[in-house]
């Protein structure tokens, strides 16, 4: 089926009103695939924020009250209605941040499998009887914790759907919902269908906006707990926003995931996994953007990778051979070049491939080729640092001690992949690299949505994914009736 553009949705929803203004005005979306406006998105204020936080408060006693059946029914609807908008939500990820359809169809899929994994829990939860002496009868309850705030970011809009706003839904949460202004159109068009299920009013909100409504958000004192998904510095300010008002929080955020290739693995598993570089133009939290490669291998399989790479094609995300679309902004495009230049200048890794703005008929959008550097310095700022683009940092080890050494000598602790035939070697990687989520011989690090999913160190903490995602979002609240 050919997927074709269609009309941006815009508004805020707050309440159950649809409001087409907002005291920040309004911004124009520009499509990264050609540069030109393609939708005013308004941008929320202070105002808009304190009125959505409401509207989720005062929506909060009835959707708590709720039978845990009847939630589970009504956001089952909308995920069938979810499934039912699927070409939209695929052709609005085109639009709003580039994906090709080709790729777009499956995150759109995955938003909406990790969706239907947190609606069937909603009756599934449960508190606990605790041992106690006869005369006492103990027991813990399993609440919600009320209006959540979650900011998300651009790179997987109708994906985020799933991952971060259903599993609060369905632990009985009210949401504040405020997406990227980069990515805000499958944010709305999750709402729409959200109040078309039968989702009362206020329980969603959406309120699109900059960094000014992020800040209004996380400090504003009707939000019980904070959603965030994106980078680190931002974290490091909502952090600090929250901590005045000891408000807890969830970060999803970013990684520099090691990508371990030993002498012995499966060549074909192996280079597949490499190439996902390529996958959201490298603009992807868990992309294994450093390749690790045994050097008795190296020379082989590094020449198998870059000559693979070559032939991916780049273009326009509605062509539907294309499996490598643009780069989010021209600002992002100008920060991915800055980390191949200031790499030729310090030396600190060979260019094999790329490292130049595609222009000719794609001069009007922002994009990249696939870029690979070989024999990077692991202390370089091209081994170290997060790029969030199509750059693949090429490193060689000598031995197992040596490559878990270069995996987890980096800040960022979100996902590592690890290719050999050694099953024992493959277990015991994979238990000594110090992050959150391991992918082994092709598996993907990222499990399916009834697996947790989630960083350490400054890859964040929390977790989402299963029935972890819906306890992130319930407190638990001990009762002791003395009996006597």
């Amino acid at each position: 089926m050919t997927i074709s553009p269609i009309t941006p949705p815009v508004g805020l929803l707050i309440g159950e009103d649809w409001r087409t203004s907002a005291t920040g005005g309004s911004r124009p979306h520009v499509n990264a695939a050609n540069g030109l406006a393609q939708a005013d998105v308004l941008m929320a204020g202070a105002a808009e924020i304190d009125e959505a936080a409401s509207a989720a408060r005062a929506a909060f006693p009835t959707w708590r009250r709720w039978h845990p059946t009847e939630r589970r029914r009504v956001l089952q609807r909308l995920v069938g209605l979810m499934e039912r908008h699927r070409d939209d939500f695929v052709a609005l990820s085109a639009q709003e941040c580039g994906i090709p359809v080709q790729i777009g169809d499956a995150i759109v899929q995955m938003g909406i499998d990790w969706a239907d994994s947190a609606a069937t829990w909603a009756d599934k939860l449960a508190g606990e009887v605790v041992s106690s002496p006869a005369d006492v009868f103990d027991y813990a309850l399993a609440e919600p914790y009320g209006v959540v705030g979650i900011i998300l970011t651009w790179n997987g809009p109708a994906a985020s759907m799933g991952i971060s706003v259903m599993p609060a839904l369905a632990a009985g949460c009210c949401v504040v919902v405020k997406p990227s202004e980069l990515a805000p159109f499958s944010a709305l068009l999750f709402a729409r269908l959200a109040r078309e299920a039968g989702v009362p009013a206020g329980v969603v909100n959406v309120v699109t906006g900059d960094g000014s409504a992020g800040a209004a958000l996380v400090s504003h004192p009707e939000i019980d707990k904070i959603s965030f998904t994106g980078g680190v510095t931002t974290a490091r300010a909502i952090s600090a926003a929250c901590a005045r008002r000891l408000t807890p929080l969830l970060l999803e955020l970013g990684g520099k995931s090691a990508n371990i290739v030993f002498d012995d693995a499966d060549r074909k598993k192996a280079l597949k996994s490499a190439l996902g570089i390529i996958v959201l133009s490298g603009q992807g939290c868990i992309v294994p953007s450093r390749l690790l490669v045994q050097d008795t291998i190296y020379d082989e399989f590094v020449e198998s990778v870059t000559a693979a790479l070559r032939h991916v094609r780049v273009g326009d995300p509605f062509d539907p051979k294309v499996t490598m679309g643009p780069v989010i902004t021209e600002a992002a495009c100008e920060r991915i070049l800055g980390f191949v230049d200031r790499a030729h200048e310090s030396g600190s890794g060979k260019l094999l491939i790329g490292g130049e703005r595609l222009l000719g008929e794609l001069r009007d959008g922002y994009y990249l080729p696939p870029t690979v550097f070989g024999d990077v310095d692991n202390g370089s700022e091209l081994a170290q640092e997060e790029i969030f683009g199509p750059v693949l940092a090429v490193l060689r080890f000598a031995d197992e001690e040596q490559a878990v050494d270069m995996a987890n000598d980096t800040p960022y602790g979100l996902a590592g992949f690890v290719h050999t035939r050694d099953l024992s070697r493959a277990v015991r990687v994979a238990a000594a690299l110090d992050v959150g989520n391991v992918g082994v011989n092709g598996g993907g690090a990222m499990g399916g949505p009834e697996a947790p999913f989630g960083g350490v160190k400054q890859s964040g903490y929390g977790r989402e994914g299963g029935k972890g995602a819906l306890l992130e979002f319930l407190r638990m609240k001990n009762v002791m009736v003395d009996l006597e």
